[in-house]
């Protein structure tokens, strides 16, 4: 696993699937700030808690300028079946290969 990101170092890039397939990218976010958070599996109880508060403060968020994406390893079809359920509107990507996850040091 490589460290950690510190306060102030660049966010590394990624392309990764959302939950409907969609290639979403941290260079579509340009000009606003990014909340990028990682769990480690969907339809679990510390991940749904954690994706339903993102939720439910969303339009805070969006207001003060921040998007919010969640990263896991888990396949798009599972994020989905997460969103589905739980009502979640944070968008959901998938990191089946660990590798935007192991650059971020999660």
């Amino acid at each position: 696993m490589s460290e950690r990101l510190q306060p102030g170092d660049t966010a590394p890039a990624f392309t990764l699937p959302d939950a409907d397939g969609n290639e979403i990218s941290l260079a579509d976010h340009k000009g606003r700030k990014v909340v990028v958070y990682f769990y480690p599996a969907a339809l679990t109880p510390g991940c749904t808690k954690q994706a339903c508060d993102f939720t439910d403060n969303l339009a805070l968020l969006a207001d003060a300028g921040y998007d919010v994406i969640g990263i896991s390893p888990d396949k798009p079809e599972k994020l989905a079946k997460f969103r589905e359920k739980e009502n979640l509107e944070v968008t959901l990507v998938g990191d089946p290969s660990k590798e935007i996850l192991t650059a971020y040091g999660a």
